[in-house]
């Protein structure tokens, strides 16, 4: 894992909606006229990248200091009844982390797989397994890209807040990515400060303090029903409390990246971004008594 930031950073997933290109290359300008400095390359559709465009990416960010990850394809599936598409998914993670080495992207966030007709206890065990089976070649391959499990929003797939903490408890060189829109759609709560903070107490009691010191954050509003999200909103036309979860990761003295998925792209992201270093400033200013 890179080196942990003095405070939050803000960006997108995807090309920001005021970029006049699909081009990844040019959101990274972009980026940088909304006032933001976080980018998550958006390989969920396949790895349409080629490599003299991902290095490019990555002499473009580095030079510009914008901070960049990655996700890879939506239909990697490490629990697939079919074993051939289990191994078809351990290739496309693998490449994924392959190319977003290339583009210079810190992280690779990914969908682990989906319940299917297994136990929740042995859809565990057998992503568990096949994960192991993937960081090891990705160590021997020195792939410096740090593999982030993300919590999922829907019931039907793999990736509870606890089923992702407790796998990076137990697989080295796994890491979480907190996905808060998703953990609200899933549980149906998770919207208020004390349980954000109960949230982040877990993950640093279970995951020790740099998790929290080098967090991958997922943020968006969210509609969903009893089987879990729907889609994704826009902060204001959702019922996410986003002022107590901002409260609460800069009273836990969170540090990282967030990476806004709404709709708006950065607008959202603005927003958060204001209200954050507000919310700070504020923290920071003494108390004068009479």
């Amino acid at each position: 894992m890179t080196a942990a930031r003095e405070s939050l950073c803000f960006g997108v997933a995807g090309i920001p909606n005021s970029c006049p290109e699909e081009s990844s290359f040019k959101a990274i300008d972009c980026l940088i006229s909304a006032g933001l400095e976080a980018l998550e390359l958006e390989f969920v559709h396949g790895l349409r990248m080629n490599q003299e465009t991902a290095t490019q990416i990555k002499l473009k960010a580095g030079s510009q200091g914008i901070k960049l990850s990655a996700h890879a394809p939506y239909f990697i599936n490490l629990n697939a009844e079919d074993k051939g598409k289990i191994i078809q998914s351990q290739d496309l993670l693998l490449n994924s982390l392959r190319l977003a080495a290339v583009a210079g992207a810190s992280d690779l966030v990914f969908h682990a797989g989906y319940y299917g007709k297994k136990s929740s206890e042995e859809t565990y065990r057998t992503i568990k397994l096949r994960l192991k089976e993937i960081i090891s070649i990705a160590r021997s391959e020195k792939i410096p890209v740090a593999l982030r499990i993300e919590t999922m929003g829907k019931k039907s797939q793999f990736g509870s807040l606890d089923e992702v903490i407790n796998l990076c408890r137990e697989i080295d060189h796994l890491f979480p990515c907190l996905d808060f829109a998703h953990i609200f759609a899933r549980e149906g709560r998770v919207n208020s400060y004390s349980e954000f903070h109960r949230v982040l107490s877990k993950v640093e009691k279970k995951l020790g303090h740099l998790a929290l010191q080098k967090a991958h954050i997922h943020i968006s509003g969210v509609k969903f029903n009893q089987a879990g999200e729907l889609k994704h909103l826009n902060l204001n036309e959702s019922d996410f409390h986003y002022y107590e979860w901002l409260q609460a990761l800069l009273d836990f003295g969170v540090k990282g990246t967030i990476i806004c998925e709404s709709p708006s792209l950065e607008i959202d992201a603005k927003i958060l971004k204001s209200l954050y270093f507000s919310l700070k400033e504020k923290k920071s200013q003494p108390i004068i008594s009479d």
